[in-house]
Parts: structure tokens; C-alpha cells; sequence
């Protein structure tokens, strides 16, 4: 259901995403097409090591590492991650690795283990407005939450790349304008 699902699925670029962590969410929220329970399936303890290989074959140069949020796992999936960054980067040292993550539940010691991991960007998405948050995130998602994690994975490791990203068209409808000039000849 993501509209950027073309962007980052079709290889064209060099670049690759992969989710890893499951198909099922531990939260509910309102913009999420992904299936949702409070007990997951449980995490393949090979994933990190597997999905590392799979992708230093792929002969990408850019991966994305992203995931569900697995709230069922102590750390949030924080050492799930961390193992697949760190493998990869023994099998591959030259590729880049992005990992956008869930929230960790604030869990300030996950983020900044994964921080530490090796990793070249660490993303994750504030996914609306401050004012939205309650109306379209699950109840233990929030911004100030989101922003911690963001500042928590910048301290803990210097000059490292944070990002996150925004949906546009939450809440009510946005209508563009879009003034056209023509020049005379």
C-alpha cells in the first residue's frame, strides 16, 4: 500500500530494500496496510546472517534494512538489526546500509546499540505532523517519542547520518494549486 513502493522495490538504482523481522506488526497503526497481532511469529535467529549473504550477492552498492515493530522482542529487534548490519559489513565493507526502524519503544540503549553497529544512516519516520500523531500512529508511537529516538542515535555515535520522512495528505484533503506562466514570443 505504500506509494513509494516502485521507487524502492525496482533495483534500478542500485539501491535495495529488504524487511526483516517478519510479516506482522505488534501495533495498529490507522495508515498501515501490514498484518498486525500482539505475539508475532518468532524472529529466525539465521535471518541476519542469511539476509547479509542474500544481499552482498545482489551486487548492490545501497541497501535499506527496514522492519516491523516486534514490541514482543525485549529490544524492540534492536541486536536483530545490528547482527545483519554488522555481518553484512564483514561480508561487504564497501556497501552502504540504511536502516529505518521502528521506535524501539523509546528504548534509548537499543538505539544506540544499533547505532553503534556499523550502520551508515540511521532513519526513522516521524510519519505526520505533531498534531496528527493520535489520530493516525498507534497510542505507543508518538513524535517526541520518534524525535528522541532520532537525537538518541545522533549522540550516540558522531557524524553519524539520521533522516526521516513525513507522509503529505494525512487528516483532511490537501488541495494543490498550481499557477501556470506563459511567455509571450
Amino acid at each position: 500500500m505504500c506509494p513509494n513502493v516502485g521507487e524502492c522495490w525496482n533495483g534500478d538504482t542500485g539501491t535495495a530494500t529488504i524487511m526483516i523481522l517478519g510479516d506482522t506488526c505488534t501495533r495498529g497503526c490507522r495508515f498501515c496496510a501490514i498484518n498486525t497481532a500482539q505475539t508475532p511469529a518468532p524472529a529466525d535467529p539465521m535471518e541476519p546472517e542469511n539476509t547479509a549473504h542474500a544481499i552482498a550477492a545482489w551486487g548492490v552498492g545501497y541497501i535499506v534494512l527496514t522492519s516491523v515493530d516486534r514490541d514482543d522482542m525485549p529490544d524492540g529487534g534492536a541486536e536483530h538489526f545490528a547482527r545483519t548490519v554488522r555481518t553484512l559489513k564483514e561480508i561487504k565493507p564497501s556497501i552502504l546500509c540504511e536502516c529505518l526502524t521502528p521506535d524501539f519503544q523509546g528504548d534509548q540503549a537499543a538505539v544506540a546499540h544499533l547505532a553503534a553497529s556499523g550502520l551508515d544512516v540511521f532513519a526513522h519516520n516521524i510519519e505526520t505532523v505533531e498534531r496528527l500523531q493520535p489520530r493516525v500512529r498507534d497510542p505507543r508511537a508518538n513524535y517526541a517519542q520518534s524525535l528522541a529516538v532520532l537525537v538518541g542515535a545522533k549522540a550516540a555515535k558522531q557524524g553519524l547520518t539520521t533522516k526521516t520522512s513525513i507522509m503529505l495528505g494525512l487528516g483532511r484533503a490537501i488541495k494543490l494549486h498550481c499557477a501556470c506562466f506563459h511567455r509571450s514570443s
